[in-house]
């Protein structure tokens, strides 16, 4: 896209995009201090980057496909959205090595970004399961964490990190470092899960 949206258009856009969700305006003013109403969000509406809808007062926006292409495209910019400052220019170098991440291991936004929802140790602990039964072709074989996390949908980092720790604890699973580091990429070292200093990218269970 050749024309660039304002600070708070941009602003609206990226927590739209993080958030990886419907948001209604109360909520966005909680995330980015403001509301996004007015001329702002009819034309974000126009260039059909956001879907909104208005519900009793409140108006809900969430990101479109195009919106989500949008921000994609928006990672590869060199500069801030004028008016620059010198936060906002920072921002623009973090959201282009996040962009050269995402492009270096063939990752789209949506492999990031997603919304979480409350999963219950036992919810979060059968999809584990099953995404390892799914990648491994026999019981206690070697599974990359970075392959198994993005078969665990919606489920929150923190509480999946917790669910692995208690089933390494427990012997239900094993947990162990890739002892070629050089084959690791950077995808499979965020996917690492630390326990006792080390961290561990493969992961097997020894099925029933």
């Amino acid at each position: 896209m050749t024309d660039r949206l304002g600070q708070k258009q941009t602003a609206a856009m990226l927590a739209l995009m993080v958030v990886a969700r419907e948001v209604s305006n109360p909520e966005l003013r909680e995330i980015v201090g403001f509301a996004l109403d007015g001329e702002e969000r009819r034309q974000l509406n126009g260039l059909d980057l956001v879907a909104s809808e208005k519900r009793g007062r409140p108006y809900f926006h969430e990101l479109t496909e195009r919106g989500w292409a949008w921000c994609e495209e928006e990672l590869s910019q060199e500069e801030a959205p004028r008016p620059r400052s010198s936060l906002g220019s920072a921002l623009y170098v973090v959201l282009g090595g996040l962009g050269r991440h995402l492009r270096r291991e063939k990752l789209r936004l949506a492999d990031l970004f997603m919304p979480e929802v409350d999963l219950t140790v036992e919810e979060i602990e059968s999809r584990i399961r099953i995404a390892y039964r799914k990648l491994s072709d026999s019981p206690r074989d070697w599974v990359g964490l970075v392959d198994l996390r993005p078969m665990l949908g919606e489920a929150s980092r923190m509480d999946v990190d917790a669910v692995l720790k208690e089933l390494s604890r427990s012997g239900q699973i094993r947990l162990i470092p890739e002892s070629n580091r050089k084959t690791l990429t950077a995808a499979a070292h965020a996917a690492a899960v630390r326990i006792g200093g080390e961290d561990n990218h493969l992961l097997s269970i020894e099925e029933p």
